[in-house]
């Protein structure tokens, strides 16, 4: 992972919100919701929180709960703020890897396709396990590799027509970079969780057009920087969105999409 996979800033912020959220997001934030929700925890720690996605429907299944979410970038804070959500949440900037708060404080720690931006994986793990409670649960998810992706895959596909000899691989280095079961149970146990476990999570990434899919991977993601940063004379998001057009067809769009879901304990004992 390079030091801007994890810069969301500027416009990118609300571009993600307004187009990458309902194409990938939000159905992968109701399955985490209702996963959450069988335990009725009380109190809840988001990390990487984004723009909101998972924590609106926490607070939609969990209206008695009390939130903290949390991301390092607080201009995603401030997307998310600016949105009216029911429940009882608090935004706050904070860093997985050294995260402010006291040992043993929460039932639940939770996070939708953030672990893979952790520069310090089995760090932010430790971190976690340090906050949860004896035998809290925490519960993420991960993308699935990129050849799981519909949309992803494509993406992909034309960048790397477009820039030959060298690619701008954002998508497929980080958000599709850490999807090996094997690897993030092993790292998981390391760190001290018991009881890990996995699933594999297949929906329907769906957007009103080719052009609304391009807009949120080439606008909408740190992609962008690395766009920008080739200074091509190409219109990459005209020819993206050609791409998806002959992917997928005109009019509204859609693909299969695929995520790994991660459960683990806290040992019962601190």
């Amino acid at each position: 992972m390079t030091t801007n996979d994890a810069r969301f800033h500027g416009n990118i912020p609300a571009t993600y919100d307004r187009y990458m959220v309902p194409m990938l997001f939000e159905p992968y934030a109701v399955d985490l919701a209702q996963r959450l929700a069988k335990n009725r925890p009380h109190l809840i720690l988001e990390v990487a929180a984004g723009s909101g996605a998972l924590t609106r429907a926490i607070a939609s299944a969990l209206p008695l709960a009390e939130i903290i979410a949390t991301d390092l970038n607080q201009p995603m804070l401030d997307v998310a703020a600016s949105k009216q959500i029911a429940g009882h949440v608090v935004w706050r900037q904070a860093d997985a890897l050294s995260l402010p708060f006291p040992d043993r404080t929460f039932d639940v720690v939770t996070s939708q396709f953030g672990v893979m931006f952790f520069p310090d994986k089995k760090r932010a793990y430790r971190e976690i396990l340090r906050v949860l409670k004896p035998a809290g649960t925490f519960v993420f998810n991960t993308w699935d590799s990129i050849e799981s992706n519909a949309f992803a895959k494509a993406l992909q596909t034309a960048i790397n027509a477009l820039f030959p000899d060298d690619p701008p691989c954002f998508i497929e280095r980080t958000p599709h970079g850490y999807f090996d079961p094997g690897i993030i149970l092993m790292e998981l146990e390391q760190a001290g969780f018991h009881s890990a476990t996995f699933s594999k999570v297949e929906k329907t990434s769906r957007a009103a057009s080719a052009a609304d899919a391009a807009t949120a991977y080439c606008r909408g993601s740190p992609l962008r920087l690395e766009i920008e940063a080739h200074q091509s004379k190409e219109d990459v998001l005209a020819s993206v969105t050609s791409a998806f057009e002959q992917a997928f067809g005109k009019g509204p769009i859609e693909g299969r999409m695929s995520a790994l879901v991660f459960t683990a304990e806290a040992p019962h004992q601190a």
